[in-house]
This record gives structure tokens, C-alpha cells and sequence, in this order.
């Protein structure tokens, strides 16, 4: 196990430049404790904030290259401008950071998609840079799509949104060079990932109750038989001696899905922000699985 380089992250690390529900930046001490020694590539099928992805970046861990995908095309779309493209996005986040902050312009600019062709009148790098806009300026930056694939989350409220962060984009364009983005169901890392392979799965959490639900990011729920499909993959990759790391939250049915003798598993504790009503927020257990020696 183990498994940071002692050189360790330092004040100019790269850091995630979007963030999303479940972001995995205060439990990479835990994950990272539980790596294996070695591994080949690295598979991230869930990439969300891609948090373990760039401490990999950082401590030089990356030796054999990487995949990121996401079900979200969206999501995965901006990857691929930050990647691509960061100059021209930048220059567009300015432009949004020069318009006085104001609700309204907030909205206004989160109504683009419900305007007739959307996808025809604002290119990809203007999309993608709607996105990250209101993603520093939403509620709690909460990326959430409604049942017709429009983005709804309500207005932050913040004084000074840092909406327009250049010095990190510019680190995180460097650190996708080379690094191949798909938009993907999460199954297809079994034609992708080899035998000695890294693959860590950081999907949409079993809810702890019925009413703590967040599992809805394209428009489609993550369900329960997503869970057991997600649950057969891991298993199918661990017998062909692939590297599994998987995290969701401690539950008797995620115990249930994904606890098997071949893995071995602990429970953690994690902080939830998510959550709308600052009562419910605070430490939760975590379930992390992992098989390989």
C-alpha cells in the first residue's frame, strides 16, 4: 500500500478547477493510503472533479498515463477545452468575471439552454465556459440538471466569486496533455483496462435515506441496478487482475452490492457540504473496497 511520494503537494499543486457533488479533496489521504504499490494506467470512469487524478499528477504517480471518462458529455467536454483550448477559455471566463456580478446576470446566462438551439448558437468553448461560470456561482456549486437536461441550480449569492482562475487552468491544461477524455458508460473501462492497471470508481453514492438522494447529474438517475451492474464490473476487472479502488457511501445495501471476500474494505469518515441544509451537513461514513495485494 502506500504510497505518496515524499515530495508531496506543494502550494503550486494542480487542483481541480470544477467542483462537483462527492469531490473526493478532503479524503485523498484516505485513498491514498490504500493504493497499490505499483500500477500501470490509471482508468477513472466517474471522473467528476478528477481529485485523485491530479494528487496522482502531483506526486509523479502517473508513470504510464491516463484515462478519464464520464457518462456526462458536458462534463467531459470541459476536460477536453481545458485541455485543448485553455487560452480561448480563459478569455471567455474573463469576459463573464468583467460583467457586474448580479443574480440576474446569473440567470440569464444559466437560461441559455433553454433558448431554441442552444448547441448550434454557442460553441463548445462558450459552453464550456456557461459551465464553469455557474458552477463558481451557483448554490454550493452544485452541478444539477433537471429532467429536461437544463441546468437549474439556484443563484450563491457570493460577494466575490473567483470565477476566472488562469495560473490553475493553465496547470490543469499541462497536466491533461497526453491524457486521453471519453465520454463513456462507465463499463466500457473493461475493453480499456489491462491486467496490472489502476482503475478507481467514484460513482453517484447509494443515498443513506430516501430523502438524501443525489444521484441525478445528466438528466438520468444512477440507480440501484446501476449499482449491481457497477458492482459486476468491478468484480469482472479484479479477476483479470486489474487494480479496483472503489468509494460510496456506508450503507447496509451498498455493503450488500459491493462487499465480497475477494475485496477488503474499510469504513471512513468523510465531511458532506452538499447538502442544502447546513443542519445535515457534517461527517458521514464512507465505504472504501479495494482488491489487489
Amino acid at each position: 500500500m502506500a504510497r505518496s511520494s515524499s515530495r508531496g503537494d506543494s502550494p503550486a499543486a494542480v487542483r481541480p478547477f470544477i467542483k462537483w457533488a462527492g469531490g473526493k479533496g478532503q479524503l485523498l489521504p484516505k485513498l491514498s493510503a490504500r493504493l497499490p504499490s505499483n500500477f500501470g494506467r490509471y482508468h477513472e470512469p466517474f471522473v467528476g472533479g478528477a481529485a485523485l487524478f491530479f494528487h496522482l499528477h502531483n506526486n509523479g504517480l502517473l508513470r504510464h498515463g491516463a484515462t478519464l471518462s464520464d457518462f456526462n458529455a458536458e462534463l467531459v467536454g470541459c476536460y477536453q477545452v481545458v485541455r485543448d483550448q485553455v487560452e480561448q477559455l480563459i478569455a471567455l471566463l474573463c469576459q463573464h468575471h468583467e460583467q457586474r456580478f448580479s443574480r440576474e446576470y446569473f440567470l440569464d446566462v444559466r437560461s441559455w439552454d433553454r433558448q431554441p438551439g442552444f448547441y448550434e448558437r454557442y460553441n463548445q468553448i462558450e459552453r464550456v465556459a456557461r459551465t464553469i461560470f455557474l458552477n463558481r456561482t451557483c448554490y454550493n456549486g452544485l452541478y444539477r440538471l433537471n429532467r429536461k437536461g437544463q441546468f437549474n441550480a439556484p443563484f450563491g449569492y457570493y460577494k466575490n466569486p473567483r470565477i476566472c482562475d488562469g495560473e490553475n487552468l493553465r496547470a490543469v491544461s499541462a497536466a491533461l496533455q497526453g491524457v486521453e477524455l471519453r465520454q463513456a458508460d462507465f463499463a466500457e473501462v473493461l475493453q480499456a483496462a489491462e491486467p496490472g492497471d489502476l482503475v478507481y470508481f467514484d460513482p453517484p453514492y447509494v443515498p443513506l435515506s430516501a430523502t438524501a438522494a443525489f444521484t441525478t447529474y445528466t438528466g438520468r438517475t444512477f440507480g440501484q441496478d446501476d449499482q449491481r451492474r457497477l458492482a459486476g464490473v468491478v468484480r469482472a476487472l479484479a479477476e483479470r487482475g486489474v487494480h479496483v479502488m472503489l468509494s460510496n457511501s456506508d450503507t447496509p445495501i451498498s455493503r450488500e452490492i459491493y462487499l465480497s471476500p475477494a475485496f477488503q474494505h474499510e469504513t471512513v469518515l468523510a465531511s458532506r457540504k452538499i447538502n442544502c441544509d447546513g443542519r445535515k451537513r457534517g461527517s458521514v461514513e464512507e465505504l472504501i473496497v479495494w482488491a489487489y495485494a
